[in-house]
């Protein structure tokens, strides 16, 4: 199985206690051991960017965004057919989120079909499967 990391399990891992913190790190070490072929795309740097920068933690964002091309030194490239395919789903998917839409297209173009994420919005992609970190 080869897949994509969402943002979400990133800032988990790197982020305070919280439910989620330690699946999310064990499917990052796996990522980092070899035993789980996994992913990002330059837009899962672009919101971890965002998110830290956001609430005031610019040098932590930098540090978690090096850190993650440094796991995924592959990372796909967002380009404008994935934005071309993410309005498709954003129409067919009324409640599907800009930033899952442009994931989705691009794991699609690039062949992939799961995504290890936290969040339930994947779920409505029926193209999709959505992994959460605790049963990787």
């Amino acid at each position: 199985m080869r897949a994509l990391i969402d943002t979400n399990i990133f800032l988990y891992a790197a982020g305070k206690p919280h439910p989620e913190r330690e699946a999310c790190v064990q499917i990052l070490r796996r990522v980092a051991e070899g035993t789980l072929d996994a992913t990002a795309n330059t837009e899962v740097i672009q919101e971890i960017l965002y998110v830290l920068t956001r609430r005031g933690q610019r040098p932590e964002a930098l540090a978690l965004a090096r850190q993650v091309m440094i796991l995924c030194p592959n990372l796909l490239p967002v380009t404008s057919e994935d934005m071309v395919a993410a309005f498709r789903l954003l129409e067919k998917h009324p409640g599907l989120s800009v930033r899952y839409a442009v994931h989705t297209a691009t794991m699609l173009r690039n062949g992939l079909t799961t995504v290890v994420s936290v969040d339930p919005d994947f779920d409505q992609i029926p193209e999709i499967r959505r992994v959460a970190p605790g049963s990787v």
